[in-house]
């Protein structure tokens, strides 16, 4: 009996290493997703934040030049065209300026194989924030 249970202890049967591989293929399908959605959710953030930037710039720079401006240098920018976030997801520009108004806009790059639900962003002088396909993802928290 003493000899069975030494025999017992040293090996792993095939059944609890099935059980392991079922618990972890639950974590991997739960996890997964989630991990890609956060990923997706910050890179939103930092679409957000630059079309924010280039509003508060855009006016400091119509009350400098009485004008708004398509040049993304003007702006602060590191390019006088399109820019792309630090992560390279989307591309900002400023899609047309004149003296009354303005627009700027962050586009998806599909650099993932799946689609962001927030594909484009825009905001105008008037301070008139849209997004496509999704219309909620300036008011989105998550």
């Amino acid at each position: 009996m003493k000899q069975n249970l030494r025999y017992r202890m040293q090996g792993v049967t095939l059944l609890e290493l099935m059980i392991v591989i079922v618990v972890l293929s639950l974590i991997v399908t739960v996890g997964i997703p989630n991990y890609r959605e956060y990923a997706a959710r910050a890179k939103r953030t930092e679409a957000r934040a630059a079309l924010l930037q280039i509003a508060t710039n855009q006016e400091r720079h119509y009350l400098q030049n009485n004008t708004y401006t398509t040049d993304m240098s003007e702006l602060g920018f590191a390019a006088a065209g399109c820019n792309t976030t630090s992560s390279g997801s989307y591309s900002v520009c400023v899609t047309s300026a004149d003296a009354n108004n303005y627009v700027a806009t962050a586009t998806y790059q599909n650099t993932d194989a799946e689609k962001d639900k927030c594909e484009t962003w825009s905001i105008n002088g008037a301070g008139q924030q849209s997004s496509s396909p999704y219309t909620d993802c300036w008011t989105r928290t998550r």
